[in-house]
């Protein structure tokens, strides 16, 4: 049996998580996430990009940056050390005081992008959502929800349900969707949901479908109640 997830302390005063606590706690559940380096310091950010290989993503990280794209705090598609320093000076000025670190990230190839998450209803519980995803995740308003506990044909069910469910076969060339790894995400969202009450919702946008036709989480972020 899975533990529950070891949620950092926040001493109640703040209600999300950073990227970087989000993203172990998904992984601690099984669910596939990007690799990711959390540096404190210059130096750190561009000795992890080289470690990592080029190209990456710088993302500033904090719980105070819920919505980085919008802040100006995700710098994607850097190829040398010096993109990688003009990056962080960016990313420190629209962060504006902020930061908990920068993470240092492989920039994934695929083009694919799906949303997933739970939200915990007032009446019925953690219900886990599926759908397209990427910045027109709310212009779209393609998803489907689920009340948690799911099995596996109940995720099967909400990827069929979806109007965009073509974006999950052989499309342009690409291999078809890794249906049996998405349905375990989903299933494993709706468990983090029944096991960790303090968890009010997550947000898993975008999970990309790579190339080969595997999910993985980009991004993600996790809200606590009060």
């Amino acid at each position: 049996m899975q533990p529950k997830a070891d949620l950092p302390s926040r001493d109640g005063e703040l209600r999300s998580l950073s990227e970087f606590e989000s993203r172990n706690i998904l992984e601690s559940y099984g669910i596939p996430v990007v690799a990711a380096t959390l540096a404190t310091t210059r130096q750190e950010a561009v000795e992890a990009a080289a470690g990592t290989g080029y190209p990456v993503v710088l993302k500033g990280c904090g719980a105070d940056l819920p919505h980085k794209s919008e802040a100006g705090a995700v710098k994607p598609n850097l190829t040398t050390d010096a993109e990688v320093a003009a990056a962080l000076t960016a990313i420190e000025t629209a962060a504006a005081g902020a930061l908990d670190g920068i993470l240092v990230q492989p920039q994934i190839k695929g083009t694919r992008e799906l949303v997933a998450g739970m939200i915990r209803d007032p009446q019925f519980g953690p219900c886990v959502m599926f759908g397209l995803g990427g910045i027109f995740t709310e212009v779209l308003d393609d998803v489907a929800f689920r009340i948690a506990p799911l099995s596996e044909r109940d995720a099967f069910a909400m990827m069929d349900s979806i109007r965009g469910s073509a974006i999950l076969g052989p499309v342009r060339g690409t291999a078809p969707a890794d249906r049996s790894a998405l349905s375990r995400t989903l299933v494993a969202l709706g468990r983090i949901g029944l096991e960790n009450d303090q968890i009010e919702a997550i947000d898993v946008n975008p999970l990309l479908l790579q190339e080969n036709g595997t999910p993985i989480a980009v991004d993600a972020a996790i809200w606590l109640t009060r």
